[in-house]
């Protein structure tokens, strides 16, 4: 069994006594104090509540001209699957994680207008929407062929009728 947090501090401070000249009151103040930064370094390692804290408020990452990067506070105009691989996250993983919505875009804000634009100048929605048309009816069409040919497979074929050969005598 691993050593308490208390005989850990106590331990600290004595080789630190051992060293340097200190008086009780030192002595007081070093124990409290290793013992608090024992104790957060535990909490850390548990998983504990500054462990996932994030440095800002997640719903204020996305800015007009970057997002901040929840994991390494540092700003990106988008979050790629690259840059969050770095941190072991798929970028559903990272939205889960710090409770973004599934259609939440990783990028600023204006990177997303930017793009809204250029799609809606192309028509890249109605190209979808036909896309997707085409892509239903062919559906439809298979499974139409399939269900025929399943149909064809399970009729039942005729017997013929056996017919005896008379023998010559």
């Amino acid at each position: 069994m691993g050593k308490s947090l208390t005989e850990m501090a106590s331990e600290i401070v004595a080789a630190q006594a051992s060293h340097a000249v200190m008086a009780a009151d030192e002595m007081v103040a070093a124990l409290k104090k290793t013992f608090d930064a024992l104790k957060n370094i535990k909490t850390i390692e548990e998983g504990g509540p500054e462990a996932d804290a994030p440095p800002i408020d997640p719903r204020k990452s996305i800015q007009r001209n970057y997002i901040i990067n929840l994991e390494d506070g540092k700003k990106y105009k988008q979050l790629t699957t690259r840059t969050l691989a770095k941190f072991e996250l798929t970028p559903a993983e990272y939205r889960k994680k710090w409770g973004f919505s599934a259609r939440q875009p990783l990028a600023a804000k204006a990177l997303s207008a930017k793009r809204r634009k250029t799609a809606k100048a192309l028509g890249l929605g109605e190209k979808l929407q036909k896309a997707r048309k085409a892509k239903a009816a062919a559906a439809a069409k298979a499974k139409a062929k399939a269900a025929t040919a399943a149909k064809a497979k399970a009729k039942p074929k005729k017997k013929r009728k056996a017919t005896r050969k008379k023998k010559k005598s």
